[in-house]
């Protein structure tokens, strides 16, 4: 008896990857061409490490850089501040030999690239801001620039910890993933407007200051996790203490109310938060954001409630950070971190506002 036939199963094969091709085909008709390269995308990186997907960088522009050594090892230098009374003042950072040659290898950047321009630079322990123009259009993507920048600087690495005294800096386990000084990528901000160029300028100047204050109150400055409170769990930056005390107070106002109303509200509930009592809030509407802010700039101690958590180096910006150190904020999130920009939905407005309710019952 002659054996069965192949033919129907290779036949069977065949049609399988003409139908398997088709249907990537007709994905990529319907896709956007700046959106083509979702369908092959390998996974998320940290939002710490995205890029504009948009963007053209070798174009006009100008950007803030951060870049951070591998494992987070504070080579550049040290944190120093003059004592007046028991309070630390004038921080600034002491930039170790590595940080020196460092600084000095972000300033030949307009040497080999003459059409970028240098703003700013802030050296870290461990970790560099800077703020750069690109004034003309380039014939480099920025970041082979930086790629550049980072591969002079592991020259100066190895020349200050040559590799025959490995102990003569702080090690990290080396794998195909990790950087050499600075950890694999880096990210970029697009400025905006004139303001934010502002706003970037002071930021980097006061990153002395903040990393002062983060070493003077940790608990209040870092990410906690798994704070249990009211039937709830969430994931915390700030002053806890705030949790208990007697009067707590949820600010929770209509999107229709007037302006006079909201006006009456602000008074009676910062009265209120004068004698004590701690307001809570998700900051959804313009009358919960009036009042929650007019509350801060009287210094009256509140729970902010987020639907963004918090991701693992997060911190408090801005106003918030000054706040949080002074024990007169708490952010909660009952929510993990995203690295999308998402709109808030009407179901998660209204849990955060069940939220808030329950934390005032306790």
């Amino acid at each position: 008896m002659a054996p069965p036939s192949k033919k129907p199963s290779f036949f069977l094969a065949f049609l399988l990857i003409i139908f398997y091709f088709r249907m990537i085909k007709t994905a990529t008709m319907h896709q956007k061409p700046e959106n083509l390269h979702k369908l092959y995308a390998t996974g998320k990186k940290p939002s710490m490490l995205r890029h504009c997907e948009n963007h053209d960088y070798t174009d006009r522009q100008i950007y803030l850089l951060t870049l951070v050594t591998e494992g987070r090892r504070p080579l550049f230098g040290r944190l120093h501040y003059d004592i007046l009374g028991h309070l630390p003042t004038n921080p600034r950072i002491l930039l170790s030999p590595l940080g020196q040659a460092v600084e000095a290898e972000w300033h030949t950047i307009p040497r080999f690239h003459p059409e970028i321009s240098l703003i700013s630079l802030c050296v870290m322990p461990d970790h560099l801001h800077g703020i750069l123009f690109v004034e003309t259009k380039m014939s480099h993507h920025l970041g082979k620039i930086v790629s550049a920048f980072k591969s002079a600087c592991n020259c100066h690495f190895r020349e200050i910890f040559p590799q025959s005294a490995p102990s003569s800096a702080p090690s990290v386990s080396h794998a195909p993933s990790r950087g050499l000084l600075f950890a694999r990528g880096y990210n970029d901000k697009l400025l905006k407007g004139e303001e934010q160029l502002l706003r970037w300028r002071r930021y980097l100047e006061d990153n002395p200051r903040r990393l002062m204050m983060k070493q003077a109150y940790p608990d209040l400055l870092r990410v906690k996790r798994n704070i249990s409170y009211a039937g709830y769990s969430f994931s915390a930056i700030g002053n806890l203490l705030l949790l208990d005390a007697p009067e707590k107070i949820q600010i929770q106002c209509s999107r229709h109310l007037t302006e006079a109303e909201i006006e009456r509200k602000k008074e009676e509930m910062l009265a209120r938060a004068v004698k004590g009592a701690i307001l809570v809030s998700p900051c959804i509407s313009l009358g919960e954001k009036t009042i929650m802010r007019t509350a801060c700039a009287a210094h009256c101690p509140v729970i902010v409630l987020r639907e963004n958590g918090f991701a693992v180096l997060a911190k408090p910006g801005g106003r918030s950070f000054d706040l949080c150190a002074a024990g007169k904020l708490l952010l909660l999130s009952p929510w993990a971190h995203h690295n999308e920009r998402q709109t808030i939905t009407r179901d998660r407005c209204c849990s955060l506002n069940s939220i808030a309710e329950a934390i005032c019952e306790q």
